[in-house]
């Protein structure tokens, strides 16, 4: 062979290896994109049956590229191939499942499927999708952990997936199937912005305006939003990875509040499991609730829906008037499920595992003192400074909230219920102006004193590090503390046997102007562009849109487009914070190695 041939042969095989690299690589990210784009396709058209079949085809055509791939990579393993690229448990799990369903299609004969309904279902179309969308989280967990490549700081990236989710969101939900009449682009955007930022705020009726496929997809926002991208993506990315670089742990810091760096990845495990167990125990009580008013399919719809839609505190329901439907108005212990579910979402994760830890230590410490006749060495844990005030702040708010409610509405919407009906009204009443959004009365029908009390109890809304917006517990009781501390002329503010950083108070100032700033501009922009609408209603909307809220006195579908607007970025600034979006676009500055001297300004 000549030198030539031989330069040919090589530059062809060399060809060939960096394809067979380019396949094993993005070539398979690539490809499970493209077949989910075509399930989203599928499921929000109205195609023709010959279409649907080339797409099942497609479907069928990535799965095999899957399992040629994973061959691949095996083959190359056993022949001891210097490829680093291994193969993970997600995938041989992925590549089992295909098999064993491939294998069941083909073995039983065709005569036979029709029969047995399991096996028609696993063995159609069904399993192709599922394989599909697997294999699409799989490769979009694997590539997230790369982000961190990006030159980019991490409050924008931060706010960039907010916005990529509300657009991705607003597509979805302009789909054919998803709705049952034509979406404007702006009542699609105002819908997937509320359900990202976990609002509740809504412009089109949920129940009667999208099918059961949009109101899936509003929920797979709200839960997304609700835990933030980031968090789901880093989850799966280190799930189906299986490790990190310390470059990424360092990166992910920046979205949870997690000081250890060792802790960082069981933290985020943590948050998503907590987080479904919750949901799903949450769904278990409201399916048992109302499985005697609706069908079994309609119950479980209705349970895991408002089960996600509460834990996230978005607001959002099935029904045209909220729990407010008569079918469910007077169910007070689905209501009570619900009040928790919305507790324990807007308390905070970080709250939530400082008291099982506690509450851990505390049992096994006990057990061993009574039952062993021995105790550790050093005294029992206490609870974090955060944690104790945001108990303290919580419980004085739901207090106040409570009583406030139940003596103002005691002759007004509470009239006509019976006494445990008045105390659950009361107590539901409170919590949910906690950033939840769900209402058990007609919101037009409350008193002033109520509105204006729920004006306060929206603006303070949820804790740091839970599901709910707002200006946060901790921040109001700071800023607060800050008060006393300077009426009593103390040089720090000092709580629980703690002194509070200087940094803390900064920031909590800082957020408290930020957000007055943010809502008063709401409010005048509003207000401008609906001079018709009494100025008490506008207040009330633009308090429940930047506290992520949803809470309405019924003029939201009556507001102009260019108010619609307005309350879209209140919103969206309201769940991503305005603290964050300035540290996002302006620039850090550089260390200070001087100092000026300092002089004294007159503020009384």
């Amino acid at each position: 062979m000549s030198r030539g041939s031989q330069l040919i042969s090589s530059k062809i095989i060399n060809s060939l290896n960096q394809a067979i690299k380019w396949m094993l690589g993005s070539g398979l990210f690539v490809t499970s994109l493209l077949a989910f784009i075509s399930i989203i396709i599928e499921a929000g058209f109205k195609l023709s049956f010959h279409l649907v079949v080339l797409i099942h085809i497609w479907y069928f055509l990535c799965v095999t590229v899957f399992l040629l791939v994973i061959l691949s990579r095996i083959t190359m393993k056993l022949l001891g191939s210097t490829e680093k690229r291994k193969i993970l448990y997600s995938e041989y799990f992925l590549f089992i499942v295909v098999v064993v369903l491939l294998l069941m299609n083909i073995l039983i004969p065709s005569g036979q499927v029709s029969e047995i309904t399991f096996v028609n279902v696993v063995t159609d179309v069904v399993f192709l999708r599922f394989s599909v969308i697997l294999l699409f989280i799989i490769e979009l967990s694997k590539k997230s952990l790369k982000f961190q490549r990006l030159d980019l700081n991490p409050a924008l990236l931060f706010i960039g997936s907010f916005l990529l989710l509300i657009l991705v969101g607003t597509a979805l939900l302009m789909l054919p199937r998803a709705t049952t009449e034509h979406l404007s682009i702006l009542e699609a955007l105002f819908t997937s912005t509320s359900a990202v930022c976990v609002t509740g705020l809504i412009v089109v009726d949920t129940a009667t305006r999208f099918t059961h496929f949009g109101q899936l997809i509003i929920l797979i926002l709200i839960q997304v939003g609700g835990l933030g991208i980031m968090t789901f993506t880093t989850f799966f990315g280190f799930f189906f990875k299986g490790a990190s670089s310390y470059q990424n742990t360092l990166f992910i810091k920046e979205f949870i509040n997690e000081s250890k760096l060792s802790e960082i990845l069981h933290t985020i495990v943590k948050v998503v499991v907590v987080t479904l167990l919750i949901e799903a125990i949450g769904a278990g009580f409201i399916y048992f609730s109302v499985a005697d008013i609706f069908d079994t399919s309609q119950a479980i719809w209705y349970a895991v829906f408002h089960s996600i839609s509460a834990f996230c505190n978005a607001g959002f329901s099935t029904m045209s008037n909220g729990l407010y439907e008569p079918v469910i108005r007077f169910q007070y212990g689905m209501q009570m499920i619900i009040a928790v579910l919305i507790f324990f979402g807007s308390i905070g994760f970080p709250v939530i595992f400082d008291v099982y830890k506690s509450m851990k230590y505390y049992v096994v410490n006990k057990y061993m003192y009574l039952f062993k006749g021995k105790s550790y060495a050093h005294r029992g844990r206490h609870l974090t400074v955060h944690t104790k005030m945001v108990l303290v702040t919580t419980a004085v708010l739901l207090v106040v909230g409570f009583t406030i409610y139940y003596i103002a509405e005691f002759d007004n919407t509470l009239e006509s219920l019976p006494w445990y009906g008045k105390i659950a009204g009361a107590v539901f009443g409170a919590i949910t102006p906690r950033t939840a959004g769900f209402n058990t009365v007609d919101m037009a029908s409350l008193s002033a004193v109520v509105v204006l009390i729920y004006l306060f109890l929206m603006w303070i809304g949820a804790s740091p590090g839970s599901t709910g917006g707002g200006l946060k517990t901790t921040t109001f009781a700071v800023a607060i503390l800050n008060v006393l501390s300077i009426s009593k002329q103390k040089e720090r503010i000092e709580v629980f046997r703690r002194e509070i950083t200087n940094e803390s108070v900064r920031k909590a100032f800082s957020v408290v102007l930020l957000s007055l700033l943010v809502i008063g501009t709401s409010v005048v922009l509003v207000a401008l562009f609906n001079p018709d609408i009494p100025l008490l209603s506008v207040i009330f909307e633009c308090f429940s849109a930047f506290s992520t809220v949803g809470l309405s006195l019924g003029i939201t579908g009556d507001l102009s487009e260019a108010s619609k607007v307005v309350l879209i970025i209140t919103m969206f600034l309201g769940r991503v914070g305005t603290l964050t979006l300035l540290a996002a676009l302006i620039a850090s500055a550089k260390t200070q190695s001087y100092r000026y001297p300092s002089e004294s300004v007159f503020v009384s």
